[in-house]
């Protein structure tokens, strides 16, 4: 047991001395635990969940833009809107104008640089309305920046009908005739223009060029099925039933 001193001026200073070093020693000790308490790791759940694949979810959903056809039969020019259902599976619907030649059509100039088709009936414009789906491949194995995929599309299809040259007959008197077949223009030959319709499609296959989202360009493959059970005379004397064929086509537009 501690036995006070004979001095009790010492006694008290020494008490004081203690108190004050007890003091000091105090709020650190407590400091000391409220640093180790607030050392506990804390779990929080967002409010919205993060999506699976975050690079995926930033891809813009919705394409639109413009065809360039080119086949044996002619040249043509279309629209395409496409919507993106998952990853690799889309929907789209198009609208194409295109003329249609026969295989066996010829053209000439005369000296004054006029182009004329000896024989030809009729002047076809094809104008095919398709809705389909397209399907990405090898996603996993090939980059972003080229994106192969399979098409196909059904649809109706409208031919216009315009002709190419009218028959004109004159009256050479005691009972003669003569009957001429004279060319007339493209814009003047819509006035006597006729239509057709069908249900028609494609297949198809293609790849897109670039990253994914932005402006969209790319090249593709397409068979058409285009068919008229009762035949157009496109040279005289000369009906065809099918209009399909193979279409390069080339692809342009953006993303949003």
């Amino acid at each position: 047991m501690h036995q006070w001193s004979q001095d009790p001026a010492m006694d008290v200073k020494r008490f004081l001395l203690v108190s004050i070093w007890l003091g000091m020693l105090l709020p650190g000790a407590a400091a000391g635990q409220e640093i180790a308490k607030s050392d506990t790791s804390y779990l929080f759940t967002p409010s919205k969940p993060h999506p699976i694949n975050a690079e995926e979810s930033a891809l813009r959903t919705n394409a639109w833009g413009m065809d360039l056809m080119l086949s044996n039969n002619g040249f043509g020019v279309g629209t395409f809107f496409r919507h993106r259902e998952t990853s690799d599976l889309s929907w789209f619907g198009s609208l194409a104008v295109s003329d249609v030649k026969d295989e066996q059509e010829l053209e000439y100039y005369d000296i004054y640089g006029r182009s004329y088709s000896p024989y030809k009936k009729n002047r076809l414009f094809l104008i095919p309305l398709f809705g389909g789906i397209e399907y990405r491949l090898f996603r996993d194995e090939i980059a972003d920046n080229f994106r192969p995929y399979v098409s196909a599309a059904l649809g109706p299809a409208m031919m216009v009908v315009a002709p190419y040259q009218i028959e004109t007959t004159t009256d050479l008197g005691e009972g003669m005739t003569l009957t001429e077949y004279k060319q007339i223009e493209f814009f003047e030959s819509l006035k006597y223009a006729t239509t057709k319709y069908t249900l028609g499609g494609y297949i198809g296959a293609g790849a897109y060029f670039g990253t994914e989202g932005g402006t969209l360009s790319g090249l593709s493959i397409r068979y058409y099925f285009i068919p008229f059970q009762e035949g157009i005379e496109t040279l005289q004397g000369v009906y065809v039933s099918n209009f399909g064929g193979l279409y390069i086509t080339l692809n342009f537009g953006a993303s949003f």
